[in-house]
């Protein structure tokens, strides 16, 4: 998709303050800090749209971005950052498994797990709790710049086995917001659910 248009519609942190007009949505899930924005801001051709921050853990609501006016972007807040209290952290469990189990614009997660670790618990109950409710996955391993070329099957290999990666209802992908690679596959993923 060929993106001029973006704007931010809303911040949310119940159903009752989603958007009405039934668009498709696509949620973006993954640790703080795992590239979210840059992943965003690379497939919406801007430099700091989505804007990433020095300090993780920054987004708490669901934030919807209009694309085109034709689907919606949800950044979801990210996980596994310890500033955060255990009350909010059971805050934003509770807001985002109520979005994701119930909302039926959801076309799909875009679920980001970064490239050059082995996935953490947090990312691997992430993927298992989509899989379990049946949301087509599309597993980004971000920062697949910093990975030599000879280690890309090895790094693939080891994130779908943490995972327990589905074939049946998830799609995988690297990422790389410096050389863009990764781009067109993540928007060929996205419109074939539109």
């Amino acid at each position: 998709m060929d993106v001029h248009n973006v704007e931010m519609v809303m911040s949310a942190v119940s159903p009752s303050q989603y958007p009405e007009d039934g668009r498709p949505e696509f949620a973006l899930v993954g640790r703080s800090n795992v590239g979210k924005s840059s992943l965003t801001n690379t497939l919406i051709n801007r430099k700091n749209f989505a804007r990433t921050s020095s300090q993780p853990g920054k987004t708490q609501t669901l934030n919807f971005y209009s694309v085109e006016d034709e689907l919606y972007f949800v950044d979801v807040p990210g996980y596994g950052y310890a500033k955060v209290s255990k009350k909010k952290r059971e805050e934003f469990g509770q807001m985002i498994e109520t979005y994701i189990s119930t909302r039926k614009q959801l076309r799909g997660v875009i679920s980001l797990v970064d490239a050059r670790h082995k996935p953490s618990e947090e990312d691997v109950m992430m993927y298992q709790w989509l899989d379990y409710y049946n949301i087509p996955i599309l597993l980004v391993a971000t920062k697949a710049d910093k990975i030599a070329r000879g280690k890309l099957n090895q790094s693939e290999s080891i994130i779908k086995k943490a995972v327990g990666f589905d074939p049946a209802n998830s799609d995988f992908c690297f990422f790389s917001s410096v050389t863009k690679s990764g781009k067109d596959t993540v928007w060929n993923w996205i419109e074939e659910r539109m």
